[in-house]
């Protein structure tokens, strides 16, 4: 059998392969697959365009409000998601031609393959509060090592990496820990250059008035939700920490680690650089070891600084030791693609048997299911649903607002910011259930209760009909119980607006309650 060719031109072809194939599978799944409840949440961000939004800062929701102006097509809304790490792909190979020796340009082409052909860049094509992160971040990065090797001051490329960061910071909080990643780096190894810190903070500083503006005067409702909500109930344990070692060394395969850990020196790479893509990975992955101890770490909050690991892998591997690595990483991938094909287009008859099954056709049959619904819905009601996820996806085929009834839980609380129950004083509504309701739970809001079943595809989902909503019980009972749940907000942030609390007249989260 001939051996494969690791030449510049070979490798080089290797990465366009897989650069078009990936992308021609995400934008299979991007068109075929069913929009998630995240999805459909951050949607409504986009139809109701705004400053900021209740858990995470706003770039994900204007960015659907482009897209939303242009078509509500899945295909469309996923397009700019589902082109990011194919454009960090090629930013990589950019970077690493000017890192590596020229002769070992074949490496670039082939780092940028394996990190293409990794499960979580070509399943990377749902909307998320992560597209634009993971795209800020790897620019910013890109713009920092540029600065870093710069034989002048580099100043202008700092000023870039941190303006980047600073939308990165607009696109998710995670984007923090880039930044103090560039702080270990700049203060333990680029002391010469500790005025590059300053100058990225001011380029990023405009993105951070933005946040913190909107917070103010909106009851800190990114703050909360993210440092205090969210975070009730977490203690220390040692089973996060393991779930989330595992994690971290599905992300980054334990070929490729094992390669980089085990192969020789980089010869002919600067150390400045070696250094400073060692920091930008491994800072972060130590700091979430940390932090797991605690609390549980999502897959997708790593995601963000996996090219940065490839990248600095290509610094000490071969063309051919990544092709090993490549091959390795497309067996992994094999499952997941038939996973991914089974959840989008498999029979729901296929599923039947597994727990996932009512879900499952939940989210592909919403449209019959939202059809059954407004089949027979009274004159003036208002369709809701108990939870945000339903509430969100069923707002997507329905073409209107679907708001939360009852108090909720901490994710998801845009319709503290958005809806104003008042306005539904003594009119009909249905709420939607995916359990058999129990109607004591809503009589007191309600002049006259009633149930009824919807049944699709043999999974039964439950509507309550309540005539004559009484919004006073609804304030004194859950209203009033979600502005002590949520809007506890500390003494020490200063609060120039909560327009839930104002609204409802809560003295004690409102600004004049100060």
């Amino acid at each position: 059998m001939k051996s494969p060719d690791f030449s510049i031109a070979a490798s080089r072809r290797v990465f366009w392969l897989t650069f078009a194939g990936t992308l021609l599978l995400k934008i299979v799944i991007a068109a075929g697959f069913p929009i998630t409840g995240d999805e459909a949440f951050f949607y409504q961000w986009g139809v109701f365009p705004a400053w900021g939004y209740s858990d995470h800062p706003p770039m994900v929701g204007w960015l659907l409000a482009v897209l939303h102006a242009i078509s509500d097509a899945p295909l469309v809304l996923r397009s700019v998601t589902l082109l990011v790490t194919s454009v960090i792909a090629l930013g990589m190979v950019d970077a690493l031609m000017r890192i590596l020796p020229a002769e070992r340009e074949a490496s670039a082409w082939m780092a940028g393959a394996v990190y293409l052909a990794l499960p979580w860049s070509w399943m990377f094509v749902l909307v998320t509060t992560d597209t634009l992160l993971l795209l800020f971040m790897a620019v910013s990065a890109w713009c920092y090592v540029r600065a870093n090797a710069a034989a002048d001051r580099g100043a202008g490329w700092y000023a870039l990496a941190g303006g980047f960061i600073g939308l990165a910071f607009l696109s998710k909080y995670f984007a923090v820990l880039l930044g103090m990643a560039y702080t270990v780096h700049i203060l333990g190894w680029r002391r010469d250059r500790w005025w590059a810190l300053a100058l990225m903070f001011a380029a990023a500083l405009p993105s951070i008035a933005v946040n913190v503006v909107f917070n103010a005067t909106h009851g800190w409702t990114n703050v909360m939700f993210n440092v205090f909500n969210r975070n009730e109930g977490s203690h220390w344990n040692l089973e996060t920490p393991l779930t989330y070692a595992a994690m971290a060394l599905y992300l980054l395969t334990p070929w490729l680690l094992w390669q980089a850990v085990r192969a020789p020196r980089a010869e002919r790479v600067a150390p400045a650089t070696r250094r400073a893509l060692a920091v930008l990975w491994l800072f972060p992955i130590l700091l979430f070891a940390v932090i797991s101890l605690r609390r549980t770490i999502g897959l997708h909050w790593v995601l963000g600084f996996v090219p940065f690991f490839v990248a600095w892998a290509a610094l000490f591997l071969d063309a051919r030791a990544l092709h090993r690595s490549l091959r390795w990483t497309l067996l992994l991938s094999l499952p997941h693609l038939l996973l991914v094909g089974a959840l989008a287009w498999a029979p729901l008859s296929l599923w039947q048997p597994a727990k996932l099954y009512e879900r499952l056709v939940f989210t592909r049959e919403t449209p019959a299911l939202v059809a059954a619904l407004k089949a027979d819905l009274p004159t003036g009601a208002t369709l809701m649903a108990r939870t945000y996820n339903p509430a969100a996806i069923l707002a997507f085929p329905h073409g209107q607002y679907v708001p939360v009834f009852g108090v909720g839980r901490h994710h998801a609380r845009q319709d503290d910011q958005i809806v104003d129950f008042r306005t539904y004083d003594g009119q009909p509504l249905r709420i939607f259930d995916y359990t058999e309701p129990d109607l004591a739970d809503f009589q007191p809001f309600f002049a006259q209760v009633s149930k009824q079943k919807v049944v699709i595809e043999g999974v039964d989902f439950w509507m309550v009909d309540g005539t004559g909503f009484r919004f006073e019980p609804y304030r004194e009972q859950v209203l009033a119980k979600i502005a002590q749940d949520f809007h506890d907000i500390p003494r020490w942030l200063p609060l120039l607006g909560n327009p839930f609390c104002e609204r409802y007249g809560f003295a004690a989260c409102s600004p004049q309650g100060r």
